[in-house]
């Protein structure tokens, strides 16, 4: 715990002034806490100063010890498995004893009357709200706060979008509410995405499935995210007060309220997000003018119309837009030498560049639920969901580039250029994606006290409207005439319309086993599912066990089969060559299938409040659609080209390093590996040739990664706080690109290198942030106001990272580097 403190505190040195200490009179409060019904004292729980971070917890005897000011206080004690308990202590100038008892809890239906809660399942881990809001990142958004789970891959801090224990960005399921959202269809890059639809401000619990995920969410090969936004309304719940809270900084802004009225059967939740991060995208190379906005607005509502009938709804809207009026670009690539003998390679790419590019993206969901409760045992949901996005991209951009050979000790000045070559390209899109889901869904759930029985269905329409119009012209000098040439290349102009139905259902059964009650648990179950644009089925049986060895060792497995149905972005496929949108849809094609074997286990530490949990997996892949990524957007081929294998071990350490507030550590390592099928190898150049003598690279094939996420507090003032997120990742292979067999009006032709023979530069990353909280009114609407002022520093060692690279006329690689190290301020009001 100290050397976490020490490193915190250095790492936020030039943050925080000196934090002053009053001479006081302090006294002791010492006790045992015990299990309320044998009596046993209880280790590692948590004791804290209500409505601060102080506090201790309880020994292997469970005892503790609190040196406080002489006072009144609230003690609050809490540990997972038991409710927590507050209690009222005057602190005098001497000793205190104040003995708690802390009573079990009994959760039913999803944990099968287990007190342990959801992160003790395969591949499940649980993400609080609190911790996304302290977590120092560009945007509050919570996909992004998923990069510091175990088995998430880490490459960029622009996109949204994440990469699973080596899945790509498409093969994630994401629900709100229970009703499923997606993300944008068509980015270049992650400034255009705009805000993710998770609004952590409405969030009350978040659990995230890195595997071995159960029959009811669905069939995505990677994983699945379930997140609860708060109802204050319900059954006992009472009419709440308005709550809420007001968010700022110099990159984005959001408030939220919620509340409850009529006795507590009306219950809502609203959330307003919007964002201007032009400064934060305008410290990249490319230079120019960014215009993005982000906007949002969420809402949900539930109404309990009588003791076992409640209707809930879900709404969304948002619009995101990206504009950008590029002026130039200087990146610096190559190799500085030190060694006399051996010269300098250093190059710079410089362009001026003119016209603008505006991107935008504008999804709207709604989503109304019927509840009935038929009796104590037998639960019926029924949803209809409506989910719309139009996304257009528009650009006119010409880029005049030369490469220039630089000398590293001259500085940036217009002379220190020995021209290696130039060119010009311009680019041209207006592009539109229409995308409409349309989604009726039941669900159903038998409670049968020691077992639960779960079903449901869904059937869905989809709508695709995608029109093109784009193309690349290259411009450049005849080698033999040294005339000028303008080929005009990638042009496509098509619209294309889809329209199909997908079908599925699903039932699964958990049991509590053993006689002892909550020893071992067994979930089983089936899912079906019915695509008709291949006319598919397909059937998908898993297996998932828990087991109580102890009460500190858990052990969890799981096993299961994952079908996921193509759409339109796997369908399309690459437009290379094509004439049309059309004849890239293939109608053979067939789902993607991964048979997943996951093995873990998880210890508790009780005096020093910590988990150790260890993960292996193995995943079996078959019918797979090959892709590449270029940025965030990702290519596939269409086909069910290859087949392959992932297997890995994610482990994480969690706990309470300081007092109520959670920090923790993981590292994962991954392979995965594919092999085309003796049928696409025919069809493809020599960049292929290796794959017929072994597994090539998956693009998700990130060997290596660590993150960490640690809070803790100034010593000598509580009111101060100091949060830190480090991210390392190994990097992500790529293909290169090689000048091809022949020059075609004066131009070079490019092919693709050896596929996945690259690889990008490790991706590093430290983020820090300093917190003051302070009390701006004790009684206010609900209950007190805080005011909390928050200084982050992004990137704080300003390195340097790569997502992608260009490629010059010389076939010289230029990358694309990510954000430096950036300053925001933020201020966020409770209520």
């Amino acid at each position: 715990m100290r050397l976490s403190r020490v490193f915190i505190l250095a790492a936020c040195w030039g943050l925080l002034g000196s934090a002053s200490v009053h001479a006081q009179t302090w006294g002791s409060v010492t006790g045992t806490v015990t299990d309320s019904v044998a009596g046993e004292p209880l280790p590692g729980i948590t004791v804290l100063v209500q409505g601060t971070d102080f506090g201790t917890a309880t020994t292997a005897d469970g005892d503790y010890r609190l040196e406080l000011p002489t006072g009144r206080y609230a003690l609050r004690f809490s540990a997972i498995g038991f409710a927590t308990h507050v209690d009222s202590v005057t602190v005098t100038d001497g000793a205190t004893r104040l003995d708690v008892t802390l009573a079990a809890t009994v959760l039913e239906m999803d944990e099968l009357m287990v007190t342990e809660g959801q992160a003790q399942r395969p591949g499940v881990y649980e993400v609080d709200p609190a911790d996304v809001q302290n977590m120092p990142t560009p945007f509050k958004d919570g996909f992004r706060a998923l990069k510091t789970m175990p088995g998430v891959a880490t490459n960029s801090e622009l996109t949204q979008q994440y990469s699973v224990r080596g899945g790509g960005y498409n093969e994630n399921l994401v629900f709100i509410n229970g009703f499923e959202i997606f993300f944008p269809f068509r980015p270049r890059q992650g400034e255009q995405e705009g805000m993710g639809l998770l609004n952590p401000a409405l969030a009350s619990d978040i659990t995230f499935y890195t595997g071995g995920f159960p029959p009811e969410y669905g069939g995505k090969l990677s994983s699945a995210l379930d997140v609860q936004y708060a109802q204050p309304g319900g059954e006992g719940a009472g009419e709440k007060p308005l709550s809420g809270s007001v968010d700022l900084s110099t990159l984005d802004a959001s408030a939220h309220l919620q509340s409850s009225a009529l006795g507590g059967d009306l219950g809502w939740a609203l959330g307003m997000r919007r964002a201007q991060p032009g400064r934060f995208f305008g410290t990249q190379d490319l230079k120019g003018d960014y215009s993005p906005r982000f906007t949002d607005v969420q809402g949900t509502v539930e109404y309990r119309v009588s003791d076992r009938v409640s209707v809930e709804a879900l709404g969304i809207w948002a619009d995101n837009t990206f504009e950008l009026e590029p002026e130039e670009r200087t990146t610096y690539f190559g190799v500085i030498s030190l060694d006399p003998e051996r010269p300098s390679d250093f190059k710079a790419l410089q362009a001026s560049l003119s016209g603008a590019r505006t991107d935008g993206y504008t999804t709207t969901f709604g989503g109304v639920r019927l509840r009935t409760e038929l009796s104590d045992r037998l639960t019926l949901e029924h949803d209809v969901a409506h989910f719309s996005t139009g996304e257009t991209e528009s650009f006119d951009i010409q880029s005049d580039r030369r490469v220039c050979q630089v000398d590293p000790t001259q500085g940036a000045n217009p002379a220190n250029c020995f021209l290696r070559g130039e060119s010009s390209v311009t680019r041209f899109a207006d592009n539109v994606v229409n995308v409409r889901r349309r989604t009726a869904r039941g669900r159903y759930e038998l409670d049968l006290g020691r077992q639960t029985l779960k079903g449901g269905w869904h059937l869905r329409d989809l709508r695709f409207d995608d029109q093109l119009e784009e193309k690349t012209i290259i411009q450049g000098t005849d080698q033999g005439t040294l005339d000028p040439v303008r080929i005009r290349v990638d042009s496509l102009t098509d619209q294309s319309v889809f329209n199909e139905q997908q079908f599925g259902a699903h039932l699964q059964d958990a049991v509590d086993v053993l006689p002892t009650q909550g020893r071992l648990t067994v979930t089983g179950g089936l899912r079906a599912d019915y695509f008709s644009f291949n006319d598919e089925w397909t059937v998908s049986p898993r297996l998932s066990t828990r087991f109580g060895v102890t009460d500190r060792l858990t052990l969890t497995g799981a096993w299961g089969i994952y079908h996921q149905k193509p759409t339109y972005r796997e369908l399309r496929g690459s437009l290379e060559g094509a004439t049309s949108i059309e004849e890239t849809l293939n109608r053979d094609i067939e789902s993607q299938r991964s048979v997943q074997y996951v093995l873990g286990g998880e210890y508790f530490f009780p005096e020093q409040r910590l988990y150790l949990r260890a993960e292996a997996y193995y995943k079996d892949l078959d019918n797979l659609i090959s892709y590449t990524i270029e940025d965030v957007r990702v290519n596939y081929s269409g086909e069910n080209d290859t087949y392959g294998y992932t297997y890995g071990l994610d482990l994480q350490v969690r706990g309470e390093l300081v007092p109520g507030l959670e920090s923790w550590f993981n590292y994962s390592y991954l392979v995965a590996r594919e092999r085309f099928t003796e049928g696409a190898l025919g069809s493809y150049t020599n960049r292929l040739r290796d794959a017929r003598q072994g597994r090539l690279p998956r693009p998700a094939d990130q060997r290596h990664t660590f993150s960490a996420f640690v809070q803790d507090y100034v010593p000598g003032d509580e009111s101060w706080k100091v949060h830190m997120r480090l991210l390392y990742g190994s990097g992500l292979p790529y293909t290169p690109t090689n000048p091809g067999p022949e020059v075609a009006d004066g131009v070079q032709t490019r092919v693709p290198a050896d596929r996945m023979s690259g690889r990008l530069p490790s991706y590093r990353r430290v983020d820090v942030g300093a917190t003051k909280r302070i009390e701006v009114v004790r009684n206010g609407i609900g209950g007190p106001v805080h005011l909390e002022l928050t200084l982050e520093v992004l990137n704080l060692f300003d390195m340097d990272n790569t997502v992608d690279y260009s490629w010059t006329r010389g076939f010289e690689r230029v990358p694309k580097r990510l954000t430096p190290r950036t300053l925001n301020a933020r201020l966020h009001l409770t209520f």
